[in-house]
């Protein structure tokens, strides 16, 4: 990743918790990604027999532990709720890169399990990226704040209320 850092202006280096990433945000879309192609292609033969995984993202090639992803995260959030007699009843959930599938994934499929509750509501959303697993697609970040502006608003509306079986229809939202 060094070498492809040096060798394409405006790469870098990330290192994260659970990953590394080189990112090519601020190069050269056309020469990052062909350099994106060529680092992914290089790190899968030389770590094949490695336990890791090599994954392409939005402008960016990540290394990380075999089994480690989002969606192993959205399960343990849950089912520690749901062993704590915590019964989720909202999960917003936004993603803007194909690490977030898995994470999509879990959540979509929650609906119908033990951590939720009965009248649970679940907004998946991927920003800028299609298809997706989410079921909303956001365009970008201003979608994003517009997003949780009204759900802000809509929390006062709702708290206001004296019903408190109150519903919120989600075209309102976005």
């Amino acid at each position: 990743m060094r070498l492809y850092t040096e060798t394409t202006d405006g790469s870098t280096i990330e290192t994260k918790e659970t990953a590394l990433v080189w990112n090519y945000q601020f190069a050269d879309p056309d020469f990052g990604s062909c350099q994106a192609k060529e680092l992914m292609e290089h790190l899968e033969s030389v770590l094949t027999n490695d336990p890791v995984s090599v994954k392409t993202g939005q402008q960016l090639v990540e290394v990380k532990p075999q089994g480690v992803n989002k969606g192993l995260v959205a399960e343990r959030l849950l089912t520690t709720m749901q062993e704590k007699g915590k019964l989720l009843d909202f999960i917003l959930c936004v993603g803007d890169d194909r690490s977030d599938e898995d994470m999509f994934e879990v959540i979509m499929s929650a609906k119908d399990g033990p951590a939720l509750s009965p009248v649970a509501e679940i907004f998946a959303c991927t920003v800028g990226q299609k298809p997706s697993k989410a079921k909303y697609y956001l365009d970008d970040t201003a979608e994003i704040i517009r997003m949780l502006d009204g759900l802000a608003a809509t929390d006062t509306t709702i708290s206001d209320q004296t019903d408190s079986t109150a519903t919120v229809p989600t075209k309102d939202l976005f």
